[in-house]
């Protein structure tokens, strides 16, 4: 195996971490869909610790919802959102501690 080939797969081994996304774990599947839950976990020396979950829905056409709470800081903190399907699909979505946390995301997706 030449030296670039070795050096490419070394990068990309320690660069993988970056751009994991944690598990979706399917509740239940059917034609209108499937519930899922994603939980937010952070692994500690012998077991795994969770910092809340998201619950979501993604239809057949790719549209979503989801419901989350995240309890990582000192107040625990809650989002909710969708986005639309389609080769132009729009997503938002807000999030809130109850106090001085909160904030609005939106974005536009073109598949081409």
């Amino acid at each position: 195996m030449s030296k670039s080939v070795a050096a490419l797969l070394g990068l990309a081994l320690c660069c993988a971490p970056a751009f994991a996304e944690s598990p979706k774990l399917p509740l239940k599947s059917d034609d209108g869909g499937t519930v899922y839950v994603n939980p937010n976990l952070s692994p500690t020396e012998k077991s795994m610790d969770s910092n809340g979950a998201t619950v979501g829905v993604e239809r057949p056409d790719g549209s979503s919802k989801y419901l989350g709470v995240e309890t990582t800081g000192p107040r625990p903190t809650y989002s909710l959102g969708g986005s639309t399907a389609g080769d132009l699909s729009y997503s938002a979505g807000v999030f809130s501690d109850g106090k001085e946390k909160k904030g609005v995301k939106a974005g536009v997706t073109i598949k081409y």
